[in-house]
């Protein structure tokens, strides 16, 4: 019975993770397996791999074939070199001591890059965090000063709008007070037109009685003359009554 070590799927949708097993070739993918040598976890980076490398290498061993993607994960943890050098001691061409050393060197050099690759891939991270924090902290900056400029135009709208209001409401209280000064004006000169009116006639009967007081100091010269005259005449008249009066006595005579 051909035997393989391949990947069985689990997880949710879109999160894969796969179970390394030992299984029939004939098995489907997710079906019956032998057993259960590791898991594997594509999610992360780099992807988790957990593995017994012991049950891995005796299944290696005894002819068990993996799967593309499970012989490479057996060649980055070892187990194929492992199996090279085992190999190389069973055909005598190297004892198991340095088999063992060649192996250890072997996996302190993967562990090295390893390693390296890992504080690369952490040194790039945070070089990306860094970068995009500058660029959220740029963004932000930007949008604060977008938003400040945007606040003063409407500030300064509302301070342009409420002076604008300000201005028409002192128009028409000026206009209003001017209205209502022409008003009380108006009705001020009013009574005084009024009064005007009102002295006009007197002014015209002033003006009719002023001839009246010329005609009577005019006449009051005729009186004067008049009373001048009155003497004149009554002094003849006197005169007249008295020589009327020795013709009266001689009358009087003749009669005695």
């Amino acid at each position: 019975m051909p035997v393989k070590i391949r990947l069985a799927r689990r997880g949710r949708k879109k999160q894969a993770m796969y179970d390394v097993v030992v299984a029939d070739s004939r098995a489907p993918r997710d079906g019956k397996f032998i057993e259960k040598i590791g898991t594997y976890n594509p999610n992360t980076d780099p992807a988790a791999i957990s593995l017994n490398d012991e049950k891995a290498f005796d299944w290696v061993m005894k002819g068990a074939q993996p799967t593309d993607t499970v012989r490479a994960m057996l060649s980055y943890r070892g187990i194929l070199m492992k199996k090279h050098l085992q190999i190389g001691v069973i055909k005598g061409a190297l004892t198991q001591e340095q088999a063992d050393e060649k192996f250890e060197a072997w996996m302190k050099d993967k562990e090295t890059k390893i390693q390296g690759k890992l504080d690369k891939l952490s040194a790039d991270k945070a070089s990306e965090a860094k970068a995009r924090l500058e660029a959220e902290k740029k963004v932000a900056t930007a949008r604060a000063e977008a938003i400040a400029a945007r606040k003063k135009a409407e500030q300064d709208a509302l301070v342009a709008d409420v002076a604008d209001a300000n201005a028409d409401e002192s128009e028409k209280a000026l206009e209003e007070e001017g209205e209502d000064a022409v008003a009380e004006t108006a009705t001020e000169k009013a009574p005084k037109e009024e009064a005007k009116t009102e002295e006009a006639p007197k002014e015209e009967a002033k003006a009719e009685e002023a001839p009246k007081a010329e005609a009577k100091t005019e006449e009051a010269p005729k009186e004067e003359a008049k009373t001048e005259e009155a003497p004149k005449e009554e002094a003849p008249k006197a005169e007249a009554k008295a020589e009327e009066a020795p013709k009266e006595e001689s009358k009087e005579e003749k009669k005695d």
